[in-house]
């Protein structure tokens, strides 16, 4: 009971600051979707960190390396920490600067001017949202599963049914209603600050909870001893962990330079200067993050009671590996504080999904449909909230059935938008990149990724490779090659749109 009014104050926390950020708001269109572009470094630092954070990263890495062991940590830990600040720097920091040279609220903006297509704005728009929709479930699900252990045999005669624990379905609905609710308040410069305060919170807490585990299990020395002991296969990269597949996932990370919802922090930047501590401190906080939570993951498959018996049982729900090592090893306060911190690394995703998604269907479907009829400020922003209540509630809804992995669904949702990423650095460097190009890339991601998402039962299969490596790496080179192929096949893009995308002047962008 103590953990779920620990995590009820936490949330109530978040609403009072969407409640502050309203004092804030400039009720303009710029302001609800891009905070006016007025974000400094910290707070963008702590923004795209939190945003990029989510269940995959503690709930989802903590339950992959219980099943496949410390190999977890370099698939995802070491290849992110290298290529998202090689794409903060080659793409990230032009990007904004593009976008704030030509006003653009969204990176859809960006696509249907460079390649002077609005098919392709209309192509990319439910792609894009589609991909977002599994990420948002990321989130609900691995809150439904972290607060349904931490409360387990808190509710026994109300929810009988999942040991007394709060089942998924309330945890989804508390969720989102909170985060909607600053949302609408306060628009990106809540959710901005939202994820400044939740990235601090579960970064803080993630070390938190790693002490106090490592503390009751005899130290990280007797922890480990403890699994080479029992399962000395999960402190090596093994055989589960092949080649082809350890180098695959160094393409996974290339979608945090497709996300909608990072793209849109990146727009609200001041100045470029406000990326210098992103580049620099976004791989250490991933450390800080990704390290405790694997390790712990590990020191479930042979952590023991008192009693003898193990701390996380056979047959124990899928993505709750990381609630059981706290709900049984901390005292119900503590577990409650690292339970909320738990809960601030979901909930700083899905503000920002939520808003990314209701900013597109304003502005590049609504707004474009319109025409010169337009839409005033005062609309657009109501017709992004109530977009945004729509998927909301859609996601929610999709969550309630049976649940996946955290991890597994993860993976999946980052290849398709790891294979839209040539789009974004052929729209950047390559002059010669056409809109036909940029349709073939797009529709040959979408038929490759829907058939390898068929063929592995729609994300049950944990593991599932295509010749030995993740679908990522055939979905990109793929990807890649129609968009060179067909550029190449087709007239290129108007000497007037290259003058205005690749100005005389290279440094010109790097300037603003």
């Amino acid at each position: 009971m103590t953990q779920f009014a620990v995590i009820c104050v936490y949330l109530c926390v978040l609403v009072g600051l969407g409640v502050a950020s309203k004092r804030a708001f400039r009720g303009t269109a710029q302001d609800f979707f891009l905070a006016s572009r007025s974000i400094g470094p910290l707070v963008l630092l702590l923004s795209v960190f939190g945003t990029s954070m989510t269940a995959f990263s503690l709930v989802g890495s903590s339950g992959e390396s219980f099943r496949i062991g410390i190999g977890v940590y370099g698939l995802m830990a070491s290849w992110s920490g290298l290529v998202h600040a090689a794409v903060f720097y080659f793409a990230g920091i032009r990007l904004w600067a593009i976008g704030k040279r030509h006003g653009y609220t969204t990176q859809i903006e960006f696509f249907r001017d460079r390649f002077e297509s609005r098919v392709l704005a209309l192509l990319l728009f439910p792609v894009l949202a589609g991909l977002v929709i599994p990420y948002v479930l990321i989130g609900l699900l691995g809150a439904g599963s972290v607060v349904q252990s931490l409360t387990q045999g808190a509710f026994p005669s109300a929810f009988a049914a999942t040991g007394g624990g709060v089942p998924l379905w309330i945890t989804g609905l508390g969720i989102c209603s909170v985060v909607l609710l600053y949302v609408f308040v306060g628009g990106l410069r809540a959710a901005a600050w939202a994820n400044s305060l939740q990235a601090a919170i579960f970064i803080v807490t993630g070390i938190a909870t790693f002490l106090l585990i490592a503390s009751k299990l005899g130290g990280v020395e007797a922890a480990t001893q403890a699994v080479q002991a029992a399962h000395p296969e999960k402190l090596i990269r093994g055989e589960a962990i092949g080649p082809l597949y350890f180098l695959s996932y160094s393409l996974i990370p290339l979608s945090i330079g497709m996300f909608p919802h990072v793209h849109q922090h990146w727009l609200t930047a001041k100045s470029a200067a406000s990326f210098k501590p992103m580049l620099v401190l976004h791989p250490v906080c991933l450390t800080l993050v990704w390290l405790p939570c694997v390790l712990i993951g590990v020191w479930a498959t042979s952590a023991t009671m008192p009693d003898g018996s193990l701390v996380v049982p056979p047959g124990s729900p899928v993505n709750s590996e990381l609630a059981i090592m706290v709900q049984r090893l901390a005292s119900p306060l503590m577990g409650g504080i690292l339970g909320a911190g738990i809960l601030a690394a979901i909930m700083s995703s899905l503000d920002s999904q939520f808003l990314a998604i209701g900013s597109m269907f304003t502005n590049d479907v609504v707004a474009q449909v319109l025409g010169k009829r337009g839409l005033s400020e005062r609309r657009k922003v109501q017709v992004g909230r109530w977009f945004v209540g729509a998927v909301a509630v859609a996601a929610y809804l999709v969550s309630l059935s049976e649940p996946r992995s955290v991890f597994t669904l993860g993976v999946w949702c980052f290849s398709g938008y790891a294979s839209l990423f040539p789009i974004a650095v052929a729209a950047i460097y390559w002059k010669r990149a056409t809109a036909s190009g940029a349709i073939a890339s797009v529709i040959a991601t979408v038929t490759l990724g829907t058939f390898f998402f068929h063929d592995s039962g729609y994300g049950s299969a944990p593991g599932y490779l295509f010749l030995h490596m993740l679908p990522v790496v055939t979905m990109v080179t793929v990807s890649a090659g129609a968009l060179v192929v067909v550029s190449l096949m087709t007239r290129p893009p108007a000497p007037r749109t290259l003058s205005k995308f690749f100005p005389h002047d290279r440094n010109a962008y790097d300037e603003e």
